[in-house]
């Protein structure tokens, strides 16, 4: 069964098509109706059709590797969502649901392939949405990839950051105590040794400005990489508050999910109540003794 021309010229994707195109590809698509909350179709879902909203509001969700429910898309008027299955032939990998009472045009392989035939340029305005809906899956993934923030904030350090890091970590260390304080020995102890001969006899002035020099040195050079492990532990902060309000968010969801399973028990005890007898289970057990 057809749809009326009149819908597919309310629809960006066929509206450049001429009277004699809208009419011969509104007689191949077929309209869909959807309740709210019903289900269009499901992961695993043989990708035959696909889907162009034309009123309604519509949900495409998929679910990643810890089993969480990640919201892909919300295709609004005009747009379309399975075309990748459906041109590939393949199961669907995600599920759509409608949020609302919903109204779509079905679309097949075929339908595609006439609409093709009789307008070229359609099928740049189709590669435009499908383009716009991959970045839109690549926009997600790097939302939800658990980042490490040393690696985001090594991604983007420069030569003079990453010397900061080195010296404040060889700064640090007891290699650099121990290789200095037995250099000061050795300076001191050949200078004392040439007594007023040696080039910096004591009281060691010119190790002292030595000492003053590399101290003012090192300070601000620690404290840049102070400072960046302040903006790592930032990161962190901000990553796990991602991570926490995802699990709220799951949580909140997990509750609204059961309280609508409670109420569709409640409707269907109510439905039972309904059949039975005016005695209840107990009237009816015993009748049927």
């Amino acid at each position: 069964m057809g749809c009326n021309p009149e819908v597919l010229k309310h629809v960006p994707l066929f509206a450049l098509l001429d009277e004699e195109e809208t009419a011969v590809l509104a007689g191949q698509v077929e309209l869909k109706r959807f309740a709210p909350r019903q289900r269009i179709y499901k992961i695993g879902d043989t990708g035959g059709q696909a889907y162009v909203v034309v009123s309604g509001k519509v949900r495409v969700t998929t679910v990643d590797q810890d089993q969480q429910e990640v919201v892909i898309d919300e295709p609004a008027h005009g747009e379309f969502f399975g075309f990748a299955s459906m041109l590939e032939q393949t199961p669907h990998q995600s599920g759509a649901v409608a949020l609302e009472e919903t109204v779509c045009l079905e679309v097949g392989r075929e339908d595609i392939a006439v609409l093709l035939e009789r307008k070229p340029l359609a099928g740049m305005d189709m590669l435009t949405l499908l383009g716009r809906q991959f970045h839109a899956s690549q926009q997600l993934v790097r939302n939800r990839a658990g980042r490490n923030p040393n690696e985001v904030i090594e991604a983007q350090e420069t030569l003079g950051e990453r010397l900061a890091d080195s010296v404040a970590r060889f700064g640090g260390s007891w290699t650099f105590i121990i290789a200095f304080a037995v250099a000061v020995n050795i300076y001191t102890g050949i200078s004392a040794a040439l007594g007023r001969s040696a080039w910096d006899p004591y009281p060691f002035i010119l190790l002292n400005l030595f000492l003053s020099m590399l101290a003012a040195i090192q300070a601000p050079v620690i404290m840049m990489s102070q400072n960046r492990q302040d903006a790592k532990d930032r990161l962190r902060g901000e990553l796990d508050y991602e991570v926490n309000r995802r699990a709220e968010s799951e949580i909140q969801g997990l509750a609204r999910k059961l309280n609508l399973l409670g109420d569709k028990i409640g409707d269907v005890e109510d439905l039972l109540r309904e059949g039975l007898p005016r005695g209840g289970f107990g009237d009816s057990t015993h009748a049927s003794r």
